[in-house]
């Protein structure tokens, strides 16, 4: 009998799901339709979405900021900030960067960008909306609809494909064309820069992680969190550590994003013009531990839009078949390898198929 009502259960949640799925309108839609009470699909156990008091005042817990202002004009400076980025990326697993050379005004069209394309209207919109990840550029709500468990996000997001190439201008809306088109170079000269950090921060040589083949591919997540009528209830982003190498996030000033550490959730506070890094699973993976890539979360709020944009970097199709496991100089006899070879490609299928929250990824690969 209870298998039964398990199976009607699940059944139900299905169905739920499905329909939302084929509106093809995403959470943008049901606050279009005016919405109060959010859908049951959305509704997280209370532990999950438990809210915390905000450490704000706490000046112990906030993320570094890292000052990249005149780096080529001082190598001592420059090693000053290798030091940060490693202490960083070994206690946090995030960092924000400013005076990184890309304008604010690119940072400020790039959300309006993601703005505009989530704000058209649904039946153009609908055009782009799909669950084939081989597609350069396509939007839809909450990749994992159907493999997340017991909730779902509230959220909308379009992928584009920004490195090695760009989709064709013809496959990219017009709305936020331009802007995803001058942006990817930025964002690509940013990256190498932090790869260069990474590797001196582990002790190699600096091209060590760029010529492995760490930003080979770089993709966007354009991220769209509409205000929500019960933030009680729900997520913006449930729990999780990111399937790359390192992510460089966009984020706008209404905040919600937190970072886990020593069993705290820490908010990662918007500053003006900075750029969020964060450590992903594979960069733990192949520095054996001594980078972390950090779990963490996007609350709902009552306040929205809350746009955000995270380039995700890691190795090309290509590459991605090839075995990885941690980086042969970083291992001794006093630090044996913690995680077996495995692909990238079979890594990132677990991942997708697992969905976001639970345990971490990485926990399968672990010797």
């Amino acid at each position: 009998m209870g298998t039964t009502t398990t199976e009607s259960d699940f059944d139900y949640v299905l169905s739920e799901r499905k329909a939302f799925d084929e509106t093809k309108a995403g959470v943008k839609g049901l606050v279009d339709a005016g919405t109060k009470k959010i859908p049951s699909i959305f509704h997280h156990p209370p532990e999950k979405s438990e809210k915390k008091v905000s450490n704000l005042t706490d000046t112990c817990h906030v993320i570094p900021v890292i000052d990249l202002a005149d780096i080529d004009k001082d190598a001592s400076k420059r090693q000053g900030l290798v030091d940060m980025v490693k202490k960083a990326s070994q206690t946090w697993g995030f960092f924000q960067v400013i005076n990184h050379d890309i304008p604010v005004s690119v940072l400020e069209e790039m959300k309006n960008g993601v703005k505009r394309f989530h704000e058209l209207d649904t039946e153009h919109k609908k055009e782009f909306y799909s669950r084939d990840r081989t597609k350069t550029f396509f939007y839809n709500s909450n990749f994992d609809l159907y493999s997340s468990g017991p909730s779902v996000n509230w959220r909308d997001t379009f992928k584009c494909l920004l490195y090695p190439d760009a989709p064709k201008p013809e496959e990219i809306p017009v709305v936020c064309r331009d802007i995803l088109l001058d942006y990817r170079k930025y964002i690509m000269k940013l990256g190498i820069l932090l790869l260069e950090f990474f590797s001196e921060a582990l002790g190699l040589s600096s091209n060590h992680l760029k010529d492995m083949g760490c930003a080979e591919r770089v993709f966007g997540l354009c991220h769209y969190y509409p205000a929500c009528p019960e933030p009680d209830l729900t997520m913006g982003s449930t729990m999780h550590s990111d399937n790359d190498f390192f992510t460089i996030l966009l984020q706008d000033h209404i905040g919600g994003l937190q970072v886990r550490c020593n069993e705290k959730w820490i908010d990662v506070n918007p500053v003006p013009g900075a750029l969020v890094i964060n450590i992903g699973d594979f960069l733990q993976l192949i520095s054996n531990d001594r980078l972390k890539s950090a779990e963490h979360r996007v609350l709902a709020n009552h306040v929205g839009p809350r746009i955000s944009v995270a380039s995700f970097f890691s190795p090309s199709a290509e590459a991605s078949l090839k075995p990885l496991g941690p980086i042969k100089e970083l291992l001794s006899e006093e630090n044996p390898p913690k995680y077996r070879e495995t692909t990238f490609a079979e890594y990132e299928a677990y991942f997708l198929k697992k969905g976001l929250g639970g345990t971490s990824a990485l926990t399968p690969y672990k010797i």
